[in-house]
C-alpha cells in the first residue's frame, strides 16, 4: 500500500508539473465550453422571416394571445412593395411574403427552402383557421395544450457541458496513457519499475488512480464555471454521472495503453490517439447534435464508447433520468475497457524494440 501511495502521488505531481498536459487536458476543453457557451448563450429556435405586404387583417387584428405566439415564431417586417417582397423570398432573404386579396390570404414562398416554407405555411394556416373560427362565432371543440418535457431552464449550455466534458475525459485519459507508456519505456522507467520490489498491480493501480483524479478535476473545472457563470442547471440525479465518468476513464485509459503498447515514439502515440479520439468526438455528438445526420452515420455513432458516455451524462445531468439511464452505457464502457486492456497486454513491451 505504501508503494501504491508513493507512486500515485508521484504520478499526480508529475502531471500537475507538466504544463502542456494541464493545458490539453483542462484548459483546452474548457476553452471550447466557454466559446460554445458564449456563442449559443442566447440561442433559441430561429424565427421565420416574413414580409407583410400592406394590411393583413388576420395578423393585424389577431387576439393578444395569438399575436404573442406569432411574435415568438415569426419575425415580420412590413412593406407596401409587393414585387420587392417576392424578390426577397426568391433571393432567400425572407422565408415568405404574405398579403390579403379580399378575403383570401396569399402566401408567397420559395421551394428552394422547403423546411422554412413548411414552417411558415403551417403557422399561417393555423392563423387563418383561428380567424375563420373566430368569424363563425362558435367556440372551439378541441384545444391544444403543448407541454415541454424539460423544465423552463433548458439552455444550450446544458447540452454542451456533458458532451464537451466527455470529450475532455476521453482525450485526457487516452493521450496521457499513450504518451506516458512510450516515454517510460524509452527512458527505462518501465524496466526499473519491473526490477524494483514494487508489484505490477501497484503500478497499474497508481496509474488508474491518477487518471481518475484527472477526470475528477476535469469534472469540477467544467461544472463549477458552467453552473456559476453560464446558467447550467443540474438535475437532482447529476451525481449519477460520476460512476459513468469513472467507467469512461477506465475505457479510454485502456485505449491509450493499447496505443502506447505498440507505438515507438511519443509523437506517434499522441498522433494515433488524436487520430482515434478526434473523429470519435465528432461522430459522437461532442461538438454538435447528430439529429440531422444520415441514418448510417447515426448507426455508426451508436457503437462508439464516447457516444455512450455523452448520452448517459446528458440523461442524468440534463434530462433528470435515474440509475437505469447509466447501466447500459457503463456496461458498454467497461466491456470496451476489458477488450482494450486485453489487447494492450498482448502487445505490451517493457523495453524499446
Amino acid at each position: 500500500m505504501r508503494a501504491f501511495r508513493s507512486l500515485s502521488l508521484a504520478m499526480t505531481r508529475g502531471f500537475l508539473r507538466d504544463r502542456m498536459a494541464l493545458f490539453w487536458s483542462l484548459a483546452f476543453p474548457l476553452m471550447f465550453l466557454l466559446l460554445l457557451g458564449s456563442l449559443f448563450a442566447d440561442a433559441g429556435t430561429p424565427k421565420s422571416e416574413v414580409v407583410q405586404v400592406g394590411a393583413v387583417s388576420v395578423i393585424d387584428d389577431a387576439p393578444a394571445q395569438t399575436r404573442a405566439a406569432l411574435d415568438d415564431a415569426l419575425d415580420i417586417t412590413r412593406t407596401d412593395d409587393r414585387d420587392a417582397a417576392i424578390a426577397d423570398v426568391r433571393a432567400g432573404d425572407a422565408d415568405a411574403a404574405i398579403e390579403m386579396d379580399g378575403d383570401q390570404v396569399v402566401l408567397w414562398y420559395s421551394a428552394a427552402d422547403q423546411v422554412g416554407s413548411a414552417v411558415v405555411q403551417g403557422t399561417v394556416s393555423a392563423i387563418v383557421q383561428s380567424a375563420n373560427l373566430a368569424a363563425s362565432g362558435q367556440p372551439p371543440t378541441y384545444t391544444l395544450d403543448p407541454q415541454q418535457v424539460e423544465d423552463e431552464s433548458l439552455e444550450p449550455i446544458q447540452f454542451f457541458t456533458p458532451s464537451l466534458l466527455g470529450w475532455a475525459i476521453a482525450m485526457g485519459a487516452a493521450f496521457g496513457a499513450a504518451a506516458n507508456l512510450v516515454v517510460w519505456r524509452r527512458d527505462g522507467l518501465l524496466r526499473r519499475l519491473r526490477l524494483s520490489p514494487v508489484g505490477t498491480p501497484s503500478v497499474v493501480g497508481a496509474r488508474v488512480t491518477t487518471a481518475l483524479l484527472l477526470a475528477g478535476m476535469q469534472t469540477v473545472v467544467f461544472l463549477v464555471p458552467a453552473v456559476a457563470f453560464m446558467g447550467l442547471q443540474l438535475t437532482d440525479s447529476w451525481w449519477l454521472s460520476l460512476p459513468l465518468i469513472a467507467a469512461a476513464t477506465l475505457a479510454f485509459l485502456s485505449l491509450g495503453l493499447f496505443i502506447g503498447s505498440f507505438s515507438k515514439t511519443e509523437e506517434g502515440a499522441t498522433g494515433l490517439a488524436n487520430f482515434v479520439i478526434l473523429p470519435m468526438a465528432f461522430l459522437s455528438g461532442s461538438f454538435f447534435p447528430l439529429d440531422g445526420a444520415p441514418a448510417w452515420l447515426q448507426a455508426l455513432s451508436r457503437v462508439l464508447p464516447l457516444r455512450w458516455l455523452n448520452e448517459g451524462m446528458s440523461d442524468v445531468m440534463v434530462r433528470g433520468q435515474g440509475v437505469e439511464a447509466i447501466i447500459a452505457p457503463m456496461l458498454g464502457l467497461l466491456a470496451f475497457a476489458a477488450v482494450m486492456t486485453a489487447l494492450a497486454t498482448r502487445f505490451f513491451r517493457w523495453d524499446p524494440a
